[in-house]
């Protein structure tokens, strides 16, 4: 099978670690007789200092002939210490998903075993976790107007609005996730203070009961549902919420997985999907070997999966993490003491994926 993959890979630590999923994307193909086209386009920082757009014309065009785009990070210290700056790294995100209507952000938080002791939780606390994150990723009070400063400089506002075809939409997903996982979806909203939670609710209540009656469905205030995360989080299964309240405990699940450099995502929409890691652009440890490439790999797992439907190639990236990880093959931020460089880390996936090919023929 023949795939165009667009690599954006940003700011920082971004061009690192799609390098060694890139990697691992070539034993993919290798080992199980596909052909993976790339074209790089630029966004974010590097966007800007090049075009002075973050997220040029160009890039859109990239995208758009593309089959899936695996994504870095961004974001440059240049810009975000310098509150009047016009042009931001984050401009380019948030016109991406636009352009792309990827309106649903995916965060699966999986526990592994051998990473239990990097996480500051107890073992016996996210053992065995497993739940995903459906974000609203294109409302919300990202993307709400009115927004910005006074005249004088000493207000700001922004807007938070939210449409219940925006609620609906992302809410179909994440109960039809349900229904393949353990059946269970739970509504993260603050429904008591703001009009768009109470939207959020009504809308996801009513859908539960004309679509999914064999769905479970839960309520839960944000606030709440943070502390839940730390204290219980196996009670999770599909966790359904907006865009801001998903930007934070999807952060905060990182927790659970021992390191933000754990996590993979995908932005789904109607058009070309976007995968990417949770993390930032790490502009300290750019160049300097140190990045943890694990969640990109992840990411391009997921995009194996659910933009070419190749579950046995995803299932080998997979494990091949896990068999990395369970050999040492960590970095830094996983382990202080004894590590690996991100280089040597997507070598030993890349090399697994080629051995996990090679056992099963």
């Amino acid at each position: 099978m023949k795939k165009k993959i667009a690599l954006l890979p940003g700011d920082g630590i971004g061009p690192e670690v799609v390098a060694q999923a890139r990697k691992v994307l070539d034993a993919v193909a290798g080992s199980f007789g596909h052909e993976f086209v790339y074209e790089e386009a630029l966004v974010g920082a590097v966007a800007i200092d090049a075009t002075g757009n973050p997220f040029p014309p160009e890039t859109l065009e990239v995208l758009l002939r593309s089959d899936a785009i695996l994504f870095g990070a961004l974001g440059h210290p240049k810009y975000d210490n310098d509150p009047s700056a016009k042009v931001r790294p984050e401009q380019g995100l948030l016109a991406m998903r636009k352009a792309l209507g990827l309106y649903a952000n995916v965060r699966p938080v999986v526990s592994y075993p051998m990473l239990y002791d990097a996480s500051p939780l107890k073992a016996e606390i996210i053992k065995d976790v497993d739940f995903v994150v459906y974000r609203e990723l294109t409302g919300g009070i990202y993307f709400g107007k009115p927004r910005g400063r006074s005249e004088d400089g000493n207000t700001a506002y922004d807007t938070a609005v939210y449409s219940r075809e925006e609620v609906n939409r992302i809410a179909h997903r994440a109960f039809k996730a349900a229904r393949l996982r353990r059946g269970k979806v739970t509504l993260v909203d603050k429904a008591n203070v703001l009009a768009t939670s109470r939207l959020w609710r009504e809308t996801v209540v009513a859908l539960a009961a004309e679509h999914y009656p064999d769905v479970e469905l839960d309520t839960m205030f944000v606030d709440n549902a943070a502390m839940q995360m730390i204290l219980n989080p196996r009670q999770f299964d599909v966790i359904l919420t907006g865009n801001l309240f998903g930007d934070i405990i999807s952060d905060e699940s990182s927790v659970i997985a021992g390191s933000l450099g754990m996590l993979p995502s995908a932005s789904l929409g109607d058009k070309v999907s976007l995968f990417e890691p949770i993390h930032g652009s790490f502009p300290q440890g750019a160049g300097k070997n140190i990045a943890n490439p694990m969640a990109t790999i992840l990411s391009a797992a997921m995009m194996l999966e659910t933009a070419f439907g190749m579950t046995s190639e995803s299932q080998a990236v997979r494990q091949a993490v896990a068999q990395a990880m369970e050999a040492g093959y960590v970095t830094i931020d996983i382990n202080p003491k004894q590590h690996y460089g991100t280089s040597e880390v997507g070598d030993k996936v890349a090399e697994y994926v080629r051995a996990h090919k090679s056992v099963k023929a």
